[in-house]
């Protein structure tokens, strides 16, 4: 150090903390050779706490405020220092000033599944998130386990253990809670509180710090259970599956008919697939059909192409109206069959399909091509 500043060192100092960082929990002042002159200025302003280090030892504390560092003001430095009736200038001695205050945006969370007991499905591993706050209520105890001889502590140092000791506690807590998935969103607020108490509990005295804020912001399970969640609430929500499928088939209905080209062999496969649907919930036994045979979706026919509208019969349940053209594509395909009962408006009663020309001819195989 050169003459200027040593000389400087002799003058009557301001010690004060600035910090703009917002995240530093503990700050060294910067001192040539500790040294502080006998009255110098001592500022601490709100949210701050000075403490002064005698040889490794906490002598005094100071909180917000403004003092002038004597012998008056140093009760335990002078008891230590044995000086009785002042000290001479300058005097060694290290100060810290530690943050009070709350340092915010500190996020924490589960870095494996923790295991749940859902009273209604079991065993399920969750993942949470959430946020938290810290401060610093006893600066010795801080001092002594945590910073050392470090001349600057960010929050950002003790973040790792502090997540790693929720993410413990929150293991323990869900673990034994025994609260539904379902219910966890609505006790957030309850479980959040909890958890900081627990938290609490273990860096309180060991490390002098105070946890003021703690939430649990998601509690998530894999996705393979959230697709089964959303399965499962969508079945409530459908309620009547017969009217839900008719539902959906009237609305493919103008997608079809603006597509002449591509809704003929779309239609034929809706209707493969209502006669699936209308045979498994009709059961075996049923005239003219079996337990694999299909009900006939919703699919009106073409009025250009064929005006007639035919309707089939299938296990105590009718579908339709299709067209010759619809009913050809599902005779083809094994799902309609001669005995199947038809009907269509002028007809006084249901009629086995080999008694309908109309669609008798269906099953007529075609001329054969001519000579040469």
């Amino acid at each position: 150090m050169g003459f200027v500043e040593k000389l400087r060192g002799e003058l009557v100092d301001v010690v004060e903390w600035m910090d703009e960082s917002r995240n530093t929990l503990v700050w060294r002042f910067p001192r040539y050779h500790n040294q502080l002159k006998n009255g110098a200025r001592l500022v601490v302003r709100p949210g701050q706490s000075a403490v002064f280090v005698d040889q490794g030892r906490v002598a005094d504390t100071f909180g917000p405020g403004t003092y002038e560092l004597t012998t008056k003001n140093l009760p335990l430095l002078s008891t230590l220092r044995g000086w009785k009736h002042g000290f001479e200038s300058p005097f060694k001695a290290e100060i810290y000033f530690v943050a009070t205050r709350q340092v915010t945006e500190l996020k924490w969370g589960t870095p494996n599944p923790v295991l749940l007991r859902d009273p209604e499905l079991g065993p399920l591993r969750v993942r949470a998130f959430g946020t938290y706050t810290l401060r610093a209520t006893k600066p010795e105890a801080l001092l002594a386990e945590l910073v050392g001889t470090d001349g600057s502590f960010q929050a950002d140092e003790i973040d790792l253990l502090l997540r790693s000791i929720i993410a413990t506690e929150f293991a323990a807590l869900v673990s034994t809670a025994e609260i539904a998935v379902i219910d966890l969103a609505s006790k957030y607020t309850a479980l959040s509180e909890d958890l900081r108490r627990r938290v609490l509990a273990r860096v309180d005295e060991e490390y002098g710090l105070d946890i003021p804020q703690l939430y649990i912001v998601n509690v998530s399970v894999p996705e393979p259970v959230e697709r089964a969640f959303d399965a499962r609430s969508s079945m409530g929500v459908l309620g009547d599956m017969n009217r839900y499928q008719q539902y959906q088939l009237g609305s493919a209905i103008p997608a079809a008919a603006a597509n002449p080209a591509g809704g003929l062999a779309a239609a034929g496969v809706g209707l493969g697939m209502g006669m699936a649907y209308v045979g498994g919930m009709a059961g075996a036994g049923a005239p003219g059909t079996s337990a694999s045979r299909a009900p006939l979706p919703l699919i009106p026919p073409t009025p250009e192409s064929d005006p007639a509208a035919w309707h089939v019969a299938a296990g105590g349940r009718t579908a339709g109206p299709f067209n010759v053209a619809q009913v050809g594509e599902a005779v083809a395909a094994g799902q309609i069959t001669l005995e199947s009962l038809v009907w269509s408006p002028g007809m006084t009663a249901w009629t086995p399909l080999a008694q309908v020309p109309r669609l008798a001819v269906l099953f007529t195989p075609p001329p054969p091509p001519p000579v040469g």
